[in-house]
């Protein structure tokens, strides 16, 4: 072999480890010109506690509008377990599409497994959505006009505020306006515990059946409240009928609760929201309806 093949061999194996990484910055060059060229400026790691994971960003139009800014508040999904406030699939498209139209997104972490159990990663998301609406008036959004949202487990996490309030004002946070969970199949923990199901429920509510009614936003469900907006994945067994009961009981106390069922998967429920498509045109008529999108 000659020395300048060996030598080009030798850069290639020291390059492997750096690709992954290589890799992520290029994306992130690429995320952040895409927000640069849309007029969208980005606050980010703002803490709200002390642990390195009680962080949340801040997306917000270059060029404000005229009077305070509706809230998007999401919550990234992740098995309660992994997941990132500023992955791409979380904030970025949510981010051009809405941010541009008078929305401020904010983008929150949390604490999780094995250390934060869900119902304590309820806490942390409730924390975070009350310094946020202590912060709104400095980004000239509206600290009364939040709508919580989240993916997964986010979506579970955010269900459980809207079922039990007391969380997040117990956290300090104040009233929102209505929430969306994106492909949740954990409404009810209860009937997942009792009957045959996925290791990484154990994982997450272990085996006390006081942990799993307290972590149900089915069972924790005793009030109208705001509205609530389940997507979940007509190719899952279990996403639709778990938020088919959500709504069921919901209704049953007079709250306004909408199911859709949309065929995609649980990845591109998260992922094409924000794209230009008619999924994300149906979940915003919801938003239109809370007054958070022009008509």
């Amino acid at each position: 072999m000659s020395m300048t093949r060996l030598l080009c061999c030798l850069a290639l194996l020291l390059a492997l480890p750096l690709q992954p990484a290589c890799a992520g910055l290029l994306q992130d060059r690429r995320e952040a010109r895409q927000l640069e060229q849309a007029g969208i400026r980005v606050l980010r790691d703002i803490a709200y506690g002390n642990d390195e994971r009680q962080r949340l960003d801040v997306y917000l139009p270059a060029n404000p509008g005229r009077g305070p800014a509706p809230v998007i508040f999401m919550v990234h999904g992740g098995a309660w377990v992994t997941g990132d406030k500023d992955n791409g699939s979380v904030a970025l498209n949510k981010a051009l599409r809405w941010v541009p139209q008078g929305v401020v997104l904010v983008s929150a972490n949390y604490r999780m497994l094995p250390d934060t159990p869900p119902l304590a990663q309820a806490d942390d998301v409730a924390r975070a959505l009350a310094h946020a609406q202590q912060l709104a008036s400095g980004w000239q959004a509206d600290p009364s006009r939040f709508v919580l949202m989240g993916h997964s487990a986010g979506a579970h996490l955010v269900a459980l505020l809207d079922a039990a309030p007391e969380i997040a004002t117990q956290q300090g946070a104040r009233p929102w306006i209505g929430t969306v969970a994106l492909d949740s199949a954990a409404f009810d923990v209860e009937s997942i515990m009792q009957a045959p199901h996925m290791k990484l429920y154990d994982k997450a509510f272990g085996t006390d059946p006081a942990t799993w009614q307290a972590a149900s936003p089915t069972l924790r469900l005793e009030q109208p409240g705001t509205p609530l907006l389940a997507v979940c994945s007509t190719r899952r067994d279990d996403a639709c009928p778990q938020a088919r009961g959500f709504a069921t009981k919901g209704r049953s106390l007079g709250k306004r609760v909408e199911v859709m069922g949309v065929d995609m998967s649980h990845r591109q429920i998260n992922h094409e929201l924000g794209q230009d498509n008619g999924y994300t045109r149906d979940v915003e008529r919801f938003l239109r309806s809370l007054g958070v999108l022009r008509l």
